[in-house]
């Protein structure tokens, strides 16, 4: 990358609308301007992390929301949820 280029988040920093913002730029670039091959094979790399970083985070919302359901259900909650 270029040293113009903007600084993006570092994925474990990244908040979901972020990643999802930054994948909508992704695919809003290849379909107005397709670019390279080199190129269209990095954006494809850059935009499967992104998804999985938005699969993990909403994997972990649903953990923390079912912890919070158990417990305000009044069922025993064994282990505490630890965000990574």
């Amino acid at each position: 990358m270029s040293g113009n280029a903007h600084k993006v988040p570092s994925l474990s920093e990244q908040t979901i609308e972020s990643a999802l913002g930054r994948l909508e730029t992704i695919v809003s670039e290849i379909e107005t301007n397709p670019p390279s091959l080199e190129n269209l094979i990095e954006r494809y790399e850059e935009g499967m992390s992104l998804l999985n970083t938005c699969r993990e985070k909403l994997d972990s919302a649903e953990k923390r929301v079912e912890i919070i359901r158990r417990t305000a259900e009044g069922k025993e909650c064994l282990e505490p949820f630890e965000d990574q």
